[in-house]
């Protein structure tokens, strides 16, 4: 991998990291497109670290207080009937689905489910169920009617974006809608959801992206520090957009983004412009 591969990607992947249209599927789809090999799903889950050190960074308040209030509760019964500790479990249930299913299919993971033909449907498919969510769900729920099953239904949600092209985020917020919740309270907790899961994946991954066997471009140490650095600034400023963008706007923007890229892998595809 060159510095300019690796520069690029890394800004791919703190543009689309938080937007809901998959940061998996379009490094997958640039990396094939103008570099001819896949970055890999292991470069991918560690670049992630630097989005989610963003994610931190920015609700670095919200997240201390929940963290505090989440001990406090493990010994305090009064504190237990609060919406932060409630909230914080929502996060640790919500987080288990992904971390079970990430393990037990990481082989298809990081093979067959990086196709890019795999990787056009799901922006499409998921696009359109964004859709459907935004038109159809009441979004009459804020984060102080959050409830664990809400946890345990976009845990799942999230789970789906271990396949390119469905979008943590977009998994994430469509399952919100659909449960009724608005979009500033879907957002806000997807972006909390997937703290644990992606620096655990992450960190994970770190071994991976060094190997010689493994699949794609191979970054150096350096390249993979700078490029994870990259993302998260890049990340951050993704973030601050994106929460005043849903709090006056509608998703279809990114709904009609989705279809229209996911046909273009297409008839790229189709064309033997890329390879899948």
């Amino acid at each position: 991998m060159s510095w300019l591969q690796a520069m690029v990607l890394a800004v791919v992947q703190g543009l689309t990291e938080f937007l809901p249209i998959s940061s998996s599927g379009h490094l997958r789809i640039v990396s094939e497109l103008f570099f001819g090999d896949d970055a890999g799903a292991s470069f991918t889950a560690v670049t992630q670290i630097g989005t989610e050190l963003a994610v931190v960074i920015y609700f670095a308040k919200d997240i201390a207080r929940l963290v505090v209030v989440w001990f406090r509760g493990l010994f305090n019964a009064e504190v237990r009937g609060t919406q932060d500790y409630r909230l914080s479990w929502y996060v640790i249930v919500g987080s288990i689905p992904i971390g079970v299913l990430g393990v037990l299919f990481q082989d298809y993971i990081r093979s067959s489910l990086r196709s890019l033909w795999v990787t056009g449907a799901m922006l499409i498919v998921f696009g359109v169920l964004l859709g459907l969510a935004e038109r159809f769900g009441q979004q009459r729920r804020g984060q102080g009617q959050l409830k664990l099953s809400d946890g345990v239904v976009m845990g799942f949600a999230q789970s789906l974006a271990l396949i390119p092209g469905v979008s943590r985020s977009g998994g994430t917020i469509t399952a919100g809608l659909s449960l009724g919740l608005d979009r500033p309270t879907a957002v806000r907790f997807s972006f909390l959801l997937a703290i644990p899961a992606v620096f655990a994946a992450g960190l994970s991954e770190i071994p991976h992206v060094f190997e010689p066997s493994s699949h794609g471009l191979q970054p150096s140490g350096a390249q993979m520090i700078v490029a994870t650095v990259v993302a998260g600034v890049v990340g951050y400023a993704v973030i601050a957009w994106l929460l005043r963008f849903v709090e006056r706007h509608s998703v279809y923007l990114f709904v009609w983004y989705r279809i229209a890229l996911g046909l273009l892998v297409f008839a790229l595809l189709g064309f033997g412009v890329m390879q899948p």
